[in-house]
């Protein structure tokens, strides 16, 4: 299990969602974090999910 960063802006800047979690590859990690955001009502703000490597993959503006 790799561990996962989601983050989340609002149009200032300010950070709104700060939070980690666990999944086994990149893919899974997009759908927890795509369910995550659906879930708190941040889907439509700016946001960004990076894997332990710091690598992008999901991003929305």
């Amino acid at each position: 299990m790799k561990s996962y960063a989601l983050t989340v802006f609002d149009k200032s800047g300010e950070k709104l969602l700060d939070e980690s979690f666990t999944a086994v590859s990149d893919q899974e990690a997009k759908e927890i974090g795509k369910a995550q955001l659906l879930e708190k009502g941040f889907a439509e703000h700016t946001h960004r999910c990076v894997n332990p490597q710091a690598k992008l993959i999901l991003f929305h503006r």
